[in-house]
């Protein structure tokens, strides 16, 4: 069997290994050595061979790495989820919300909330509100 099949083979389980890994980084070496199996293939010394695959993985890992990371790891807009979701919500206040000292409740979706003022003021019953923070339990609101 010819080297630059060995380099072939080398190539594609460390292609299957990435498969079940994260971060790109042994897709890189995959590469470096297809690189390996194309010098192979061209009757290169095994050092011309090491090295070809030292290299391109190398380039590899400095190009392609950071390339295959902005196509699938993309922030984009950020979701807000559990509790952070809550800010911006409308709500009703159903027990009068007495400034700072966190007595008052407000419902938001159908879901009773701990509520403050934001600006310490008293909220009355039945007042519109809206979420502009949390603090663990406790919704920081104000009228709308």
């Amino acid at each position: 069997m010819d080297i630059w099949l060995y380099w072939v083979i080398f190539a594609l389980i460390l292609f299957i290994i990435e498969m079940f890994t994260a971060g790109f980084a042994v897709i890189c070496l995959s590469i470096g050595a297809g690189g390996a199996a194309i010098a192979a293939a061209t009757d290169a010394t095994l050092e011309i061979q090491l090295l070809t695959f030292a290299i391109v993985s190398l380039v590899a890992l400095a190009g392609v790495r950071p390339l295959l990371k902005r196509l699938f790891y993309r922030d984009g807009e950020k979701v807000a989820t559990n509790s952070s979701a809550m800010v911006g919500k409308h709500g009703i206040v159903c027990s009068d919300v007495d400034g700072d000292d966190e007595s008052g409740r407000v419902i938001i979706e159908g879901v009773d909330w701990r509520a403050k003022s934001l600006d310490g003021d008293t909220i009355p019953k039945g007042t519109r509100v809206v979420v502009v923070a949390i603090d663990s339990v406790v919704l920081t609101i104000k009228k709308l």
